[in-house]
């Protein structure tokens, strides 16, 4: 798909993570523009993005989503969901913007941060069920994301 070009379109967002290592690494999915894995990149492949009902859309271009899809833990030692973007809405947690980072919740889990994100191999978004950096698995990065 061609994607929404790179004028940020009316009502859209970058996001991007605001800590090192990943410092204005930006969202997008992989592969660009088609459902797959949440990452952050380059700039220049930034996607577009809003908060719906709930709902965080990355606009694909001709007024078409991609939902972010949250996977539900495996069993209760799980520390971080992975989500991946999908032409179907998301049926587990709600996304929503605190100020300008973006949060993530569900009910049947309680986080001490529903601001922490993981960034691990090959650039993933994970979201961080842990405490924000405490006990961060080997390999991935603590990171705060959010808009502008």
């Amino acid at each position: 798909a061609a994607g929404p070009g790179t004028t940020l379109q009316s009502g859209f967002y970058w996001i991007r993570a605001v800590e090192s290592p990943n410092f204005h690494q930006y969202l997008q999915t992989s592969p660009e523009y088609v459902p797959g894995t949440a990452i952050l990149q380059n700039y220049t492949t930034a996607g577009q993005f809003q908060i719906i009902s709930g709902q965080l859309v990355e606009l694909i271009g001709g007024g078409a989503y991609l939902y972010a899809n949250v996977a539900p833990p495996a069993n209760s030692n799980v520390t971080m969901l992975p989500m991946s973007f999908e032409k179907t809405q998301n049926t587990f947690g709600t996304f929503m913007f605190s100020g300008d980072a973006v949060e993530w919740s569900v009910a049947s889990i309680n986080r001490p941060n529903n601001a922490a994100w993981l960034v691990c191999a090959n650039q993933q978004l994970f979201i961080n069920l842990g405490a924000y950096a405490y006990l961060t698995p080997a390999g991935c990065a603590d990171e705060t994301v959010c808009c502008l």
